[in-house]
């Protein structure tokens, strides 16, 4: 690890802590040139394999601002929203591995987001599954009204 002061390749590591609820690991650090301390994060990247064959980080980010366009003009606040993607990443990284498929993490939107706002939940499912006709629209309200509670 360069220090970000000298330029110098080598520091010692003086203090290390899980950080983000062990997802990471905060690293208190001393370079041997300049005597200067600096805190340095690790984190274990979850790769997104996208249709087009394209890799990118995972962004829980991302996450938010699909389900937020989904829920415009919808009663959920930005507190839900942020349960709701701290949800998926966590369900997204109890698979354990280091590449998952972007169907992987819609499948893992849909569920919270149904809990959250059937409307939103529609909105997103609408785009997500492709919804080409009435009647997939009409197959997926019934499906919600089956599993409503107190429902037929």
């Amino acid at each position: 690890m360069h220090c970000p002061f000298c330029r110098n390749p080598d520091s010692r590591v003086i203090d290390s802590r899980a950080a983000d609820d062990g997802a990471a690991i905060r690293r208190r650090r001393s370079c041997p040139e300049c005597g200067r301390r600096f805190t340095t994060q690790e984190a274990v990247l979850q790769m997104v394999a996208k249709r087009s064959g394209v890799t990118e980080p995972f962004s829980r980010d991302k996450i938010i601002a699909g389900v937020r366009r989904a829920c415009q003009g919808r009663p959920v606040d930005e507190d839900a929203l942020a349960q709701l993607g701290h949800q998926v990443e966590e369900t997204i990284r109890a698979t354990g591995g280091a590449e998952i498929a972007s169907h992987e993490i819609g499948l893992a939107i849909l569920g919270p987001l149904r809990e959250l706002d059937e409307v939103a939940y529609l909105r997103f499912a609408s785009v997500y599954r492709g919804f080409e006709s009435l009647d997939d629209f009409e197959k997926e309200i019934e499906s919600l009204r089956g599993a409503a509670p107190g429902g037929p």
